[in-house]
């Protein structure tokens, strides 16, 4: 008889909370020391300098475009899109791993969401005010067209055309914004109460007391603030759904070949879902390095993140394999021309580039040591931000610049106003992730406290 294979031994988990971090007393300290603190890191300033530089980009941007119009865009006769929706897609894409880590996770009861939920949240609120400026700023003159993206009566004499995706973009991203900025700011009462009591200066006391508006810690207090955060919760989780599937409305329910295809939605989602990930990585990697976040962002949080973008990244690998058959499976003159032309025509060196940072390149992930390492996975999370821009890119530029006439084909790029509203953009959500970052606590203290064990609470 052949001998039983021996059972492997059991691996705890990678803990949650570091070692240096053993009571109330010194998680509070730490996480309150990078806002009540009058030293600041050099490098928070030249990254602040950096983002107002780039708003400053931004402004002329703007100014520019709403005195002469759409013009100066790179658009022409087949690419009606271009940029600016890309861009919009782009952010509000990054924006939805917010929603994801703080409501969904909070329902699936996942303590490691704990120390990367404030900062997501944060992340979630800037980027999807990026992200309204472009539908905006699309119209050219916002105050004779931007109107219509409001759901006006009818009596009123102004008809939107209530069938189009673009409207429904409008309802749909102010309920996520709207929405994600109520739980932020309720997860955040208890810990101004903390700062408020802390504080030194009386400024200071002031305005955390304002923003802790009377909170105290009484049972009451704390029963009334679980019931609204599951509440939000329960309002938030399908928001991540509907949001990017709205958006990929945009697409899928038009006749243009490379949009029509019912993959959009879930794809569109997995992809946001993926982007999110990767830019909170890229932002919380540098934090956690220069104010000592180690014991707060563990190994555990990075290799978490890791696996749920390795998953994320397969299934829009998926939806990229899917939308390739389905195109060929329908047997259309158009379809197949346009899945050739997006791998060998003229923007084919950006698809194979976006397949390589999005499919190739994250594949990486499926081994531990490259999760567990900062630096390739740092790397890993730049190349997917790139890659998914690109995605963006192909599918409303690819999509467009090759028309049913071959009379009417063109190319497109980005001029010089594209490329400055686009890195202004990038500027604008340094600057107030940054700023969010100095004043206002980056963790959620009262949440990090409940990982401690019941006999380590006191000092």
């Amino acid at each position: 008889m052949s001998e039983a294979p021996k059972r492997q031994p059991y691996t705890a988990p990678a803990p949650v909370l570091g070692p240096g971090q053993t009571s109330y007393t010194s998680i509070t300290e730490k996480i309150s020391s990078i806002v009540l603190t009058p030293h600041t890191p050099w490098q928070w300033f030249a990254v602040v300098a950096v983002g107002l530089a780039l708003m400053g980009m931004l402004q002329v941007a703007i100014v520019w475009l709403l005195y002469t119009g759409t013009g100066v865009w790179g658009l022409n006769v087949p690419v009606g899109w271009g940029f600016a929706i890309i861009n919009f897609v782009w952010w509000i894409g990054i924006g939805h791993a917010g929603t994801l880590i703080s409501a969904v996770l909070l329902l699936f009861r996942q303590k490691w969401r704990t120390s990367i939920n404030r900062s997501a949240e944060g992340m979630t609120i800037f980027a999807v005010m990026c992200a309204g400026m472009f539908p905006i700023l699309h119209t050219g003159r916002p105050w004779l067209a931007a109107y219509w993206l409001f759901p006006y009566p009818n009596s009123m004499g102004i008809w939107p055309q209530f069938r189009s995706p673009l409207i429904w973009d409008v309802f749909a991203v102010s309920t996520y914004l709207t929405v994600s900025l109520l739980f932020w700011l309720l997860g955040l009462v208890p810990d101004f109460a903390t700062f408020r009591d802390r504080a030194r200066n009386v400024v200071t006391q002031r305005i955390f007391g304002m923003l802790s508006m009377g909170w105290r810690g009484s049972a009451i207090h704390w029963e009334r603030y679980e019931m609204a955060s599951l509440m939000l919760a329960g309002l938030s989780t399908p928001l991540v759904l509907s949001v990017h599937s709205v958006v990929s409305f945009d697409f899928a329910v038009s006749i243009i070949p490379g949009w029509h295809t019912t993959i959009f939605p879930p794809y569109f989602v997995a992809g946001a879902i993926y982007a999110g990930f990767a830019m909170v990585l890229t932002l919380m990697i540098p934090l956690r390095g220069l104010y000592g976040l180690h014991d707060f962002i563990t190994p555990r949080h990075l290799d978490n993140m890791g696996k749920v973008m390795l998953v994320a990244g397969l299934i829009v690998g998926y939806g990229y394999f899917m939308e390739q058959f389905i195109g060929w499976y329908s047997a259309s003159v158009y379809e197949n021309f346009m899945l050739q032309n997006r791998m060998f025509g003229p923007y084919g060196d950006s698809y194979w580039a976006l397949l390589t940072c999005n499919i190739f390149v994250p594949q990486l992930l499926w081994f531990k040591r490259i999760r567990n390492n900062i630096y390739t996975l740092f790397g890993i999370c730049m190349f997917i931000n790139v890659g998914m821009w690109l995605e963006r890119f192909i599918i409303v530029v690819g999509s467009l610049h090759r028309d049913y006439m071959p009379s009417s084909w063109d190319m497109y790029s980005g001029t010089m106003w594209d490329w400055m509203l686009y890195i202004g953009t990038i500027g604008l959500f340094l600057f107030l992730f940054f700023m969010f970052v100095r004043g206002w606590p980056l963790i959620a203290i009262h949440e990090i406290r409940t990982l401690l064990p019941v006999g380590n609470k006191k000092h």
